[in-house]
C-alpha cells in the first residue's frame, strides 16, 4: 500500500523561485516613495469595458458548462487566429479547445496525454518554470535545449515559446519551420506557447500554425493562446489551445473526466475579447511607451538590453553584477525585478524587467534610475 505521507508530489517539482525574492521585495518596499514592482508580468491596466459587459450579461449561468466550450467562444478564437495571425483552416468544432488559463494547460499537458516516467520533454533553455514543472508532475524528464532540432534521442513533447518569457526573443518563421519538420520526422508533439504573440516590437511574431511554417497541416502541432496579456484578463483565467485535431480530441476526452471546464460567463468574455482588436492596440501603445522610457533609463544607468524583441519584459545585463547583484542594486532604489537565474542557467547574469507597472510607477522607476 502506498504511504501518502512518505513522499510528496511537490517534492518532485522545482523550487518555487518567487519565494527567494522576499528579502529584496522588503528592501524595495522600504523606499521612501514606495516600491516599483516590475518582477511579475501581471497586468495592471483596466479590463476592457466590452469584456466586463459580456461577462455581466452572461452572469445568469446556473448550468454546468461543457469542456468543449461554447460554439461562440470557439468561433471567436478561430476567427481571431485567421484575422490577426494569418492562420486559416482551424475547425471550430474539432481543432480548438478553451482552457482555464494556459498555465493550467501547460502544467497538466504531459500528464493528460499519458507522458510519464522514461519519456523526455524538451523545454527552452530560458523558460518560465511551468514547462519543467509539468514534466516533473508527469514523472517525465525535462531537458533544456537552445534548439530542439539539435537534440538526439526520443522525445515525447517539445515546447517552444515565442515571444519568449523571459528574454523576449522571437523565433523566426524559418526556425519554426525547421522545428516543425523535425517534430514530424521524429513523431514529436511540438507545442508553441504564443501568449505574447500580439506584442512584437522589433519583429513580428509568427504562429507555429501559420501556413508558411506548417504547410497548411496542423499534424504534430499545438499553439497555446492566452487572454491574460492581450486583454488584461489574467484574473479571468481564459485561453485556448488549437492545432492537431487528434491531440485536441484526446485532451477533450480526458479533461471531461476531470471537469476541466471554463465557466460560461468567462467564455462569453473570451468571445468578446477575441472579437475586438481596438483595446489591444490601445494596450500596445501603453506598453510601447513604458518600454521606451524604461529601456532608455536602464541603459543610461549601465544595464545592456539584449533580445527583448517582443513580450512584456526587458532582458537586461550589467557588467558589474550577476543576476542577484542586479536585483540587489535595483532593490536599493525601490525597484523590484526578477533574476534571470529563475529561468535557467543561461540567465545567470540577467534580469527580467516587466513592463506591467502603471505609468506613475514606471515614471518613478525612471526617475530613480536617472538620479
Amino acid at each position: 500500500m502506498t504511504d501518502l505521507f512518505s513522499s510528496s508530489t511537490s517534492s518532485r517539482l522545482p523550487d518555487f523561485p518567487w519565494d527567494k525574492l522576499a528579502p529584496f521585495k522588503q528592501k524595495a518596499a522600504d523606499h521612501p516613495d514606495g516600491i516599483v514592482d516590475l518582477s511579475i508580468g501581471s497586468p495592471v491596466d483596466p479590463v476592457p469595458e466590452l469584456v466586463k459587459k459580456a461577462l455581466a450579461d452572461a452572469a445568469d449561468a446556473p448550468a454546468y458548462p461543457t469542456t468543449i466550450g461554447t460554439a461562440t467562444a470557439r468561433q471567436s478564437a478561430v476567427d481571431w487566429l485567421e484575422r490577426r495571425l494569418g492562420v486559416p483552416g482551424v475547425d471550430p468544432q474539432t481543432g480548438v479547445l478553451p482552457v482555464i488559463g494556459t498555465k493550467e494547460l501547460i502544467m497538466l499537458l504531459p500528464m493528460l496525454l499519458g507522458v510519464g516516467a522514461g519519456d523526455t520533454v524538451l523545454i527552452p533553455d530560458l523558460a518560465y518554470p511551468t514547462y519543467e514543472a509539468g514534466a516533473a508532475l508527469a514523472r517525465a524528464t525535462s531537458v533544456p535545449v537552445a534548439d530542439v532540432t539539435q537534440y538526439d534521442g526520443p522525445v515525447a513533447v517539445a515546447y517552444l515559446n515565442s515571444p519568449r518569457n523571459p528574454s523576449g526573443e522571437i523565433t523566426s518563421a524559418a526556425e519554426l519551420k525547421a522545428a516543425v519538420e523535425w517534430a514530424r520526422a521524429n513523431n514529436v508533439l511540438l507545442v508553441n506557447d504564443e501568449c505574447y504573440v500580439e506584442f512584437g516590437w522589433d519583429e513580428q511574431p509568427v504562429s507555429v500554425l501559420h501556413p508558411d511554417v506548417c504547410g497548411g497541416s496542423f499534424d504534430n502541432l499545438l499553439a497555446v493562446h492566452s487572454l491574460s496579456k492581450r486583454s488584461n484578463l489574467a484574473g479571468y483565467r481564459a485561453g485556448f489551445v488549437a492545432g492537431d485535431e487528434r491531440i485536441v480530441a484526446e485532451l477533450l476526452a480526458v479533461r471531461k473526466h476531470a471537469g476541466l471546464m471554463v465557466p460560461s460567463p468567462i467564455q462569453a468574455a473570451m468571445a468578446a475579447a477575441f472579437a475586438d482588436d481596438q483595446h489591444v492596440e490601445e494596450q500596445r501603445e501603453r506598453y510601447i511607451r513604458r518600454r521606451s522610457v524604461l529601456r532608455e533609463a536602464l541603459t543610461g544607468a549601465g544595464w545592456e538590453i539584449t533580445l527583448s524583441q517582443g513580450g512584456l519584459y526587458l532582458w537586461a545585463e550589467h557588467p558589474a553584477y550577476d543576476a542577484y547583484g542586479s536585483v540587489e542594486a535595483l532593490s536599493e532604489l525601490g525597484i523590484l525585478v526578477a533574476p534571470g537565474a529563475f529561468y535557467g542557467k543561461a540567465g545567470e547574469r540577467n534580469i527580467r524587467v516587466a513592463l506591467t507597472g502603471t505609468d506613475e510607477r514606471i515614471d518613478a522607476a525612471v526617475k530613480r534610475l536617472q538620479n
